[in-house]
């Protein structure tokens, strides 16, 4: 068998740091690239939990360093949009800076409920930058005990 068209059996090759969506992002970064839909500013999602018991749904969320007046909530056909904007500080004219890192710009978050909810009964807590929406669910939705009968 010839084998000189294979290449070297010793042949070192460089690998980097993993960077499993480094391929998506590039992509993404080419699609929206000189577009009329392009982000002025980016879009960031903000961590969150969901909690669920037999009476209500929670979504915690931890928006630091927003103002409660820019926060909007809203719950349209079964989707849960949490969107907010943190302002950047006023600029600073001195060379002060050595790094900065900290986001400025709007959140968004947009969860699908399945859970029948009652709209009239959610409720939001902002305290200390965490936001809690309590969705409760309709009674039909409820866990029911069922009895066996002969």
């Amino acid at each position: 068998m010839n084998t000189s068209n294979c290449g070297s059996r010793n042949a070192s090759y460089s690998v980097g740091p993993f960077h499993p969506f480094a391929e998506f992002e590039k992509e993404l970064g080419r699609f929206f690239a000189g577009t009329a839909a392009a982000p002025e500013r980016p879009v960031t999602s903000a961590p969150l939990d969901v909690r669920e018991d037999a009476n209500q749904l929670s979504v915690t969320v931890d928006l630091p360093g927003v103002r409660r007046e820019d926060i909007q909530i809203s719950f349209n056909d079964g989707v849960l949009t949490l969107a907010a904007e943190r302002k950047a500080d006023a600029e600073v004219k001195e060379d002060g800076y050595l790094r900065r890192e900290r986001y400025a710009g709007r959140y968004e978050r947009r969860l699908a409920v399945r859970t029948p909810v009652n709209v009239e009964g959610v409720k939001a807590v902002y305290r200390d930058g965490v936001l809690t929406v309590t969705l409760p669910k309709l009674e039909a939705a409820k866990p029911k005990q069922i009895s066996v009968t002969e």
